[in-house]
């Protein structure tokens, strides 16, 4: 059985992750793929843990370090036990949120040194890399828009315009950089505009893949 592929989505909240990636998984399972679907921080039982830990609020304050440490923290147990054996293993694993989130967010948001968050993914995962990344990309007023229309913002849902600014910039810088890697999806429009975008994508991916 030949090497699965590695597949993130990551945005600004409120930008339709979670309803895309479904959309996305429906052309890739027509298409036969075994398929694992999967979050970060999280997709572990500890890592799990971590992601409560950073996401939900707290008397306690939290370091910008302390918060990016927690997260590769969760990610080392998340690539070593779930997504580096499942791609081994030949399945397609369709991830929300990886690194590129730690460099908008903790890097763009934040004003982390990006040398530093980027000598952690060496640490924690190497060379393992998305094949593709889909950034779905909005307005942050957008995006806060859908986003307030969730009960119980997190800790991360409830900062301000301008981390958002700043972590989309982030996003966006990293699509320039790398855009044999990632393709930006304009999420601002309506869903089954996006959803044909994703189509598209997926068919490509696949017709590239065999």
């Amino acid at each position: 059985m030949g090497r699965g592929m590695f597949i993130t989505f990551e945005g600004i909240e409120g930008v339709g992750k979670s309803t895309n990636i479904a959309t996305f998984v429906r052309h890739i399972e027509q298409a036969g793929h075994d398929i694992l679907c999967t979050r970060e921080p999280g997709g572990t039982p500890n890592a799990e843990r971590i992601r409560e830990i950073v996401s939900s609020h707290s008397k306690e304050s939290m370091p910008d370090i302390a918060e990016l440490m927690l997260i590769f923290a969760a990610r080392s147990l998340h690539v070593e036990n779930v997504i580096r054996p499942a791609v081994e293993q030949g399945t397609w694993v369709i991830c929300d949120r990886f690194t590129d989130s730690s460099r908008a967010y903790q890097g763009g948001g934040r004003g982390i040194d990006l040398a530093v968050i980027d000598e952690l993914a060496g640490l924690v995962h190497g060379d393992l890399w998305p094949d593709l990344t889909v950034l779905l990309d909005a307005p942050v007023e957008i995006g806060m828009a859908r986003a307030v229309e969730r009960s119980d913002p997190d800790r991360f849902e409830s900062e301000q315009a301008e981390f958002f600014d700043r972590v989309r910039a982030g996003y966006l810088e990293i699509a320039r950089a790398e855009p044999e890697r990632v393709t930006v999806v304009d999420a601002s429009r309506d869903l089954d505009a996006v959803s044909a975008d994703i189509g598209r994508i997926a068919r490509e991916l696949l017709d590239n893949s065999l």
